[in-house]
């Protein structure tokens, strides 16, 4: 298939491939690369190797985008048990992306069984064998979440992928991420890229508990979270983050705002707070802006 016109190939550093979205004005990737990001921000932090000894596995990826984190997850998983059975749920807004990652072979890296299994999947939207039962949900993840959370699905892991806070707020908010809390199982873990004080705060607001992850392709790490208190341990600097007008988190009552609109009620939000300003604390540790 041609690539649609929003969408520009861009190579990155390990070799592998992303796209650059003109609608977000963001690549799907940092210019680290593609491949060890899906391996280090997600496929480590969440265990996988490890708990690919249990079995069955439930993973939810939301914002599948190009498939890099399924694809990871499921060569991981394999090469530590190829018994073990996986059932997968991805949530996705643009049909066109995974088509077009899979149309431009950016996942042919991958052992050819996992290529041709993701092939079907962005077609059909679902796949299922004896070892992976497979479903791609499209649409808005606000509204696609709430399909997932009323069919008790539960996860083991949770990939958070979206693109980030300011440009696609809607999937950061206090009320989405209440609801990825309420598809983790107890002992479950959800991994993202990002650090913002506004992700983290909304995560705790969440019921989550939250750990630090190694950076990658950055100065600034990930964030590991879920119900257990045995996680990474955030350190004071960014302790001290969460305390400032930065920790102001993202909200959208009903669930159906634009992203300016939730902006804009952060911004008023942050204007009344007696939280400390965000610029004490970026002088006091001498942070550079892009961790908010």
């Amino acid at each position: 298939m041609e690539k649609p016109e929003h969408l520009t190939l861009q190579p990155t550093a390990d070799g592998s491939y992303t796209f650059f979205s003109s609608v977000f004005g963001e690549s799907f990737h940092s210019q680290f690369g593609a491949k060890q990001e899906a391996e280090l921000k997600f496929v480590e932090p969440l265990n996988l190797r490890q708990r690919a000894q249990q079995s069955p596995l439930f993973l939810l990826d939301i914002c599948y985008g190009l498939g890099y984190n399924s694809a990871a997850a499921l060569t991981a998983i394999r090469e530590t048990n190829p018994d073990c059975k996986i059932e997968l749920i991805a949530l996705e807004l643009d049909e066109t992306v995974p088509k077009s990652a899979i149309a431009h072979h950016l996942l042919d890296s991958y052992p050819a069984e996992i290529v041709e299994l993701l092939a079907q999947f962005s077609t059909t939207h679902s796949f299922k064998s004896d070892r992976l039962q497979a479903k791609l949900l499209l649409g808005d993840a606000r509204i696609t979440l709430q399909q997932v959370r009323s069919s008790e699905f539960k996860a083991d892991a949770i990939f958070l992928d979206p693109f980030s806070p300011p440009v696609c707020p809607q999937l950061w908010t206090v009320e989405f991420l209440s609801l990825v809390a309420q598809c983790l199982k107890p002992d479950g873990k959800l991994a993202t890229y990002s650090c913002s004080a506004t992700v983290r705060s909304a995560l705790l607001a969440a019921g989550l508990t939250i750990g630090s992850t190694s950076p990658v392709g950055r100065r600034t790490p990930g964030t590991v979270a879920g119900f257990s208190a045995a996680l990474p341990p955030l350190s004071t600097s960014e302790l001290e983050h969460l305390q400032t007008r930065a920790a102001v988190p993202y909200r959208d009552p009903e669930l159906n705002d634009n992203a300016e609109s939730i902006i804009q009620r952060r911004y008023q939000e942050q204007q009344s707070s007696s939280l400390e300003p965000t610029s004490q604390w970026k002088k006091r540790h001498r942070v550079r802006a892009g961790s908010e």
